[in-house]
C-alpha cells in the first residue's frame, strides 16, 4: 500500500511539473490551493555544481515552522456550530451531514492542540535537515558550530529542535547551540505597528481593491446550497456565507493536509476545482498586498521585517572575515546562523530580496497569476530561505571574492536585479550593497 501511495505522489509531482499555470497545478493537486496552509513540497531539482575553485564555508537561513493545527480557539468550533444548528433544525443535506461529521472529527483531533506543530511538521524539518547534511557536508558534516535561534512560539521551537536533532544525529561532531528568547524576537518576528496599520485598513484603496477582487472571484451560493436544504434558511441564519465557506470551512479543509487525518478522508470535495482556484486567487492577492510590494498601500510592506535583513548582514560581516583568514576558525565562530519563525517573515523577506522576482510590482491583481506569483511556492508550511556562501579554495581570500547562492524552499532562486557571476551565483558584496541601498530608501516612522 505504501508503494502505491508513493507512486501516486510521484505522479502528482510529474503532472505538476508539466502544468502551465496555477489553475492547472491546483487541478492536479488541490492542496496547492491551500496558500499558506499548503504542506511543504520537497525539492525535485538537483543543485548546480559548486563553481570551480570554490568551496562552501558559511550558511545563513530563515525558516518557517512546519505544518501546524489552525490558530484561534474558535477556528474549529464556529463552523461546526453553524452546521450543528442546521442539523438540529433538519436543514442539512446529506452532503451537509457528511461535512458536519468530518468537521467534528477534525475538531476533536485538534482538541488542546490549536496552533501546535503536527507530526507532519516535525517530519518536514527532519527532511530539510537530511538534505542539508547531504547537500552541504562542508557545513553540516564537520565539527562546525551551528547557531540556531527560534521564535518563542512552541511550534517554531519544536521545528528548530527537530531540524537540529536530525543534523546532530547525522553528525554527532556538530557543535549546535539552540535558543528561543524574547531577546531575539526583534529580528525573528519584527513587530512594526505603523507598517501593520498601513496594510489594508477599512475603507482604504488596498482594502477596497481586495474586497472587489475577492467578490469577483468567488460566490459561496453553490456550496451553501449543497450543504443546506433551504436557501431561505441559510440566508437568514448564516451571517456571512462568504466567510463561512471561503474562509472558515476552506481553512479546515485545506489545513487537513497537515494532519494525520488526511490519511482517512478529505473535505476538499466541498469545492469544485474552479472554486478552489478562485479562492486561492483572492488569498494570493491578499498576501501580495498585505506583505508584498503592492503600491496599493505604498509599496512599503517589504520592509516590515527589515531587522532580519540587517541581522543577516551583521552576522555575516562578523563571521566571514574570521572564516576567510583562518581555516580553523570554524572551531570558534559559527559556520551557520539558522533562524526559525513564521511565514509573515519569509514572505516579505523573499519580496525584499526579490527572489525569483517576488518583489516585482504589479499594478493589476490579475497580473499576479499571469506572472506566476504563487503564494504556495513562496511560503508554504516549513518554507525557508537559504543563503549559501562560497570562498575560493586558495588562501588569502577576501570578502569581495565570496560568492552566494539563494535557495527558496531548497530550490535555486535568481535575483533579477543583480548580475550573476555564473548561473545562480552572485557576488556577496553586490548582494550586500543591493540590500543596503534598498534599506536606505525606507524612512523609519
Amino acid at each position: 500500500m505504501k508503494k502505491i501511495y508513493y507512486s501516486l505522489f510521484l505522479l502528482l509531482f510529474a503532472l505538476c511539473a508539466v502544468a502551465q499555470n496555477a489553475r492547472d497545478e491546483i487541478k492536479v493537486n488541490p492542496y496547492l490551493g491551500g496558500d499558506n496552509y499548503t504542506a511543504y513540497q520537497e525539492p525535485t531539482k538537483a543543485l548546480s555544481p559548486t563553481p570551480e575553485g570554490y568551496e562552501v564555508f558559511y550558511f545563513s537561513h530563515y525558516g518557517r515552522h512546519g505544518s501546524r493545527y489552525l490558530i484561534g480557539k474558535d477556528v474549529y468550533k464556529n463552523p461546526v456550530k453553524i452546521l450543528q444548528a442546521a442539523h438540529d433544525a433538519g436543514q442539512l443535506t446529506e452532503k451537509g451531514e457528511d461535512v458536519l461529521k468530518k468537521g467534528i472529527a477534525i475538531q476533536e483531533d485538534a482538541q488542546g492542540r490549536v496552533d501546535e506543530l503536527t507530526p507532519l511538521g516535525a517530519q518536514q524539518h527532519r527532511g530539510i535537515a537530511r538534505r542539508l547534511s547531504e547537500r552541504f557536508p562542508e557545513i553540516f558534516g564537520k565539527d562546525n558550530i551551528i547557531d540556531a535561534k527560534s521564535s518563542t512560539i512552541i511550534r517554531c521551537i519544536l521545528s528548530m529542535a527537530n531540524e537540529m536533532t536530525e543534523l546532530q544525529g547525522r553528525n554527532p561532531n556538530l557543535n549546535i547551540k539552540m535558543d528561543a528568547s524574547a531577546h531575539d524576537m526583534y529580528y525573528i518576528l519584527q513587530e512594526d505597528k505603523e507598517l501593520q496599520k498601513q496594510r489594508a485598513p477599512r475603507g482604504s484603496e488596498a482594502a477596497n481593491a481586495l474586497n472587489a477582487f475577492r467578490k469577483s472571484k468567488f460566490d459561496p451560493t453553490r456550496v451553501m446550497n449543497t450543504l443546506f436544504k433551504s436557501e431561505d434558511y441559510w440566508k437568514e441564519n448564516v451571517e456571512n456565507p462568504d466567510d463561512f465557506i471561503g474562509t472558515a470551512l476552506w481553512k479546515i479543509a485545506q489545513n487537513q493536509q497537515s494532519l494525520e487525518l488526511r490519511k482517512n478522508f478529505s473535505l476538499l470535495d466541498i469545492f469544485t476545482n474552479d472554486e478552489l482556484y478562485n479562492i486561492w486567487l483572492s488569498r494570493n492577492a491578499d498576501w501580495y498586498v498585505r506583505y508584498g510590494p503592492s503600491m496599493l498601500n505604498g509599496g512599503t510592506q517589504i520592509y516590515v521585517q527589515r531587522n532580519l535583513i540587517k541581522k543577516i548582514i551583521e552576522e555575516a560581516e562578523a563571521t566571514l572575515p574570521e572564516l576567510l583568514k583562518d581555516r580553523n576558525a570554524h572551531l570558534s565562530v559559527p559556520s551557520a546562523h539558522m533562524r526559525f519563525g513564521h511565514e509573515v517573515v519569509v514572505m516579505p523577506t523573499a519580496c525584499f530580496m526579490n527572489l525569483n522576482g517576488a518583489g516585482t510590482i504589479y499594478k493589476n491583481l490579475d497580473d499576479l497569476e499571469k506572472n506566476k506569483w504563487y503564494s504556495y511556492k513562496i511560503f508554504p508550511m516549513a518554507s525557508n530561505i537559504q543563503i549559501v556562501f562560497y570562498r575560493p579554495t586558495t588562501p588569502n581570500a577576501k570578502e569581495e571574492d565570496v560568492l552566494v547562492k539563494f535557495l527558496l524552499n531548497e530550490e535555486e532562486a535568481n535575483v533579477p536585479d543583480l548580475k550573476a557571476v555564473k548561473g545562480p551565483y552572485y557576488k556577496w558584496t553586490d548582494v550586500k550593497a543591493y540590500w543596503e541601498e534598498k534599506l536606505s530608501k525606507y524612512k523609519e516612522e
